[in-house]
């Protein structure tokens, strides 16, 4: 009798079944407005400029959304921001060729790692529109200081925002994985089938060859 399952079912069905348990054993909280996952309840933070308003700012979305901030260690989910950028872009100019508009841009790169998943990258961009007086300059100094915290507080809560679609990426890249060595066990139980078909052995069983001696039979009756 054949067995119901092939060994490539078997394989499949353990597979998708440790993939199934490894997705759904990630929870989610509703810490401030986002869903945060379970994993990064507690978060360590570090930074390219640890006193720096962006860094602080970040540091207060923590609290505002329910994370403990940790000290760095191999075993908790760190947030590290790498840089700070900002750009401008001019929009129009006065008849003295001065600047009158332009777009103020903040960018900043940062990365989130995972103990035993990996490290991803993100870049966030916040770009607002800022009016140049040239006969206000100290006041168009200060006006510019206070636009760039407002574009960094939008910032962080960008990082927040990719903080909760963040289990979603890494079961993504997990169940990149899975299926991988889901991929190289069938291709290898495949080579095993494939050698032991040809190392079998073909035995053909041929019908009996008939007997050509004629057995004569003695027809004398008895005297």
């Amino acid at each position: 009798m054949k067995s119901f399952f092939s060994a490539n079912s078997l394989t499949r069905l353990l597979i998708i079944t440790l993939l199934a348990l490894t997705t759904a054993s990630c929870g989610f909280h509703l810490r401030g407005n986002y869903m945060l996952p379970d994993g990064i309840a507690k978060l360590s933070l570090t930074s390219f400029d640890p006193y720096g308003q962006l860094t602080r700012m970040v540091r207060y979305q923590f609290k505002l959304h329910g994370i403990s901030e940790v000290a760095p260690a191999k075993n908790v989910p760190n947030l590290n921001i790498n840089s700070e950028s900002q750009g401008e872009r001019t929009l129009s100019i006065y008849q003295n060729n001065g600047k009158a508009e332009y777009d103020l841009t903040l960018t900043v790169n940062y990365s989130v790692t995972i103990p035993n998943q990996g490290q991803q990258t993100y870049t966030t961009k916040v770009t607002r529109t800022f009016l140049d007086n040239p006969l206000t300059a100290l006041a168009k100094s200060v006006e510019q200081d206070e636009l760039v915290n407002v574009m960094r507080e939008q910032a962080a809560q960008q990082i927040m925002r990719k903080l909760a679609r963040l289990t979603a990426v890494f079961n993504k890249i997990e169940e990149d994985k899975l299926d991988s060595q889901l991929k190289e066990i069938l291709n290898e139980e495949d080579k095993k089938e494939s050698s032991d078909e040809t190392g079998k052995t073909i035995i053909t069983t041929l019908p009996a060859k008939q007997s050509n001696t004629v057995i004569e039979h003695d027809s004398h009756n008895a005297q």
